[in-house]
């Protein structure tokens, strides 16, 4: 699909703030926001829309609040052609790629995790880390019995459910996991940031704090 500057809802505004510091500018709602709760995009040789879920792809970059309805809003009402000033192209699955991009970046961060000794799956592993205060986030399957995962404990732990029990599993070399325990740190810092943007694009919660 594509669009040109002369769609109806276009306007003069471009967003020109240079991309320095911590905060970046919605180009939709133009709300400014942390990048880690925002999506960056870049247009590639033939100025096509590519989502740059890691921030460091070449080229100026257009920010987006990470959320579904935002992204459906900036494509219907222009606000990437306004930002890049020319046409724009872009997939009628973006927001797919999106989330299974997001996804991703969860997996890989937890093998990280579980490589460098920093996560646990499992129940029992899992409440030992809890009861010995080596917890700084739960991953809980989103498919995981929601009276379980209460019963698990971690209370006052922040807690995310982006993936399902056979996503989890196969990070840890099982058929599945419910229950995951990543250590206080940067990768959990980083799992949560990446849970709570696919949240935004999924339309589902996060977790609880």
């Amino acid at each position: 699909m594509s669009r040109t500057p002369d769609d109806p809802a276009a306007g003069p505004e471009r967003e020109d703030e240079p991309e320095t510091g911590p905060l970046r500018r919605c180009i939709m709602t133009r709300a400014v926001l942390p990048k880690e709760r925002m999506i960056r995009f870049v247009l590639g040789p033939s100025r096509e829309l590519v989502p740059d879920l890691a921030g460091k792809l070449p080229g100026r970059g257009m920010w987006l609040s990470a959320r579904g309805d935002v992204l459906e809003g900036a494509l219907n009402r222009g606000a990437f052609m306004r930002a890049a000033r020319g046409p724009v192209t872009f997939p009628s699955d973006l927001r797919a790629r999106i989330e299974d991009g997001l996804r991703a970046r969860i997996r890989d961060l937890l093998g990280l995790a579980r490589r460098a000794g920093q996560a646990v799956s499992g129940w029992q592993a899992g409440r030992e880390w809890l009861q010995a205060g080596r917890a700084g986030l739960l991953v809980q399957a989103s498919d995981g019995s929601p009276a379980e995962r209460a019963r698990f404990g971690g209370r006052g732990l922040p807690a995310v459910q982006p993936l399902a029990a056979a996503e989890l599993g196969m990070v840890f070399g099982r058929d599945h996991a419910v229950h995951v325990v990543v250590a206080p740190g940067r990768l959990a810092n980083a799992i949560r940031d990446e849970a709570e943007r696919l949240a935004g694009f999924a339309g589902t919660p996060p977790g609880t704090a």
